[in-house]
């Protein structure tokens, strides 16, 4: 049993087979792509920033993200050497821009984990902590630490990733390890839009347990508002292992995820109530 997941053993024999006609994540990248409503999500910040309460791009994607996974639970599902497992937690992998001391930019990767209880105000505090922590320039996260010594070594750096992959491919890979590792994720998300820069379709990693990655792109005009609608929408790609749930099963997600952001004020309750609501369909 791995430290971050379990094996999931009642498959369907098309899925067994699947991590074996395409064992590698990049031979299982799917691509898709849907326009956000900008204006309505601006709108929505706007009204909770008159309340006194902060929510960001960043807290709404990822809150109606996780909403939707606990209603479809597969999508936080990860193949490893081959095996489906299901992950026994959620947690989610961005990048931030830090500013050294000679004033050249620098990136370092930070992580962070989710409870069922959250709310989207609770979602943003975390990733706000997390940056606050991180931002100083004189500061480095663990991940920065371990980097920084395994390639301060010549030749160290391939042994130790030789290593880990290895460990990993057999389930043996230290807790610790992958707490430190942004690539062991549920989801790893980038925000283009704060850097001003166009859309990309991000690959998933091969390294780690990244099933997905979402990225948001810079807002642009509606093409399909009416005349004389100033109008705006804002790219959204999604790259996703197809390994890990059934195209339905993908559908179903994505109309969830979409359903909650085009409601945000949903997510202002704990999260877990959509199970509730779940059950009560049932």
């Amino acid at each position: 049993m791995r430290p971050d997941g379990t094996r999931v053993r009642d498959l369907t024999a098309i899925m067994q087979a699947l991590p074996y006609v395409m064992p590698k994540r990049y031979d299982a990248q799917n691509w898709a792509e849907e326009y956000l409503d900008e204006d309505a999500i601006r709108d929505y910040i706007r009204a909770k920033r008159r309340e006194g309460r902060t929510v960001t791009h960043m807290s709404l994607l990822v809150s109606a993200y996780y909403r939707a996974v606990l209603k479809n639970p597969k999508i936080n599902y990860f193949v490893m050497n081959r095996r489906i497992y299901k992950r026994n937690h959620f947690c989610f992998s961005f990048v931030i821009l830090k500013t050294r001391a000679d004033g050249t930019p620098d990136e370092t990767s930070l992580k962070v984990y989710l409870e069922p209880e959250d709310t989207v105000f609770t979602v943003t505090e975390k990733i706000r902590s997390t940056i606050e922590k991180n931002q100083n320039v004189r500061h480095n996260n663990d991940t920065d630490r371990f980097a920084k010594f395994a390639f301060g070594v010549p030749g160290l750096a391939r042994a130790v990733f030789a290593l880990a992959g290895f460990l990993d491919r057999h389930d043996l890979l230290p807790k610790s390890i992958i707490e430190l590792s942004p690539f062991h994720t549920s989801l790893f998300v980038t925000n283009l839009a704060s850097i001003n820069t166009p859309c990309i379709f991000h690959h998933c990693y091969e390294f780690g347990t990244t099933s997905v990655f979402v990225c948001m792109g810079r807002p642009v005009p509606d093409p399909l508002a009416p005349e004389g609608v100033r109008k705006k929408i804002m790219p959204m790609s999604v790259v996703m292992d197809e390994r890990i749930a059934t195209g339905i099963e993908y559908s179903r997600f994505f109309a969830e995820l979409f359903r909650n952001l085009k409601h945000p004020e949903s997510l202002e309750e704990p999260f877990n109530s959509v199970l509730a609501e779940k059950a009560a369909v049932k």
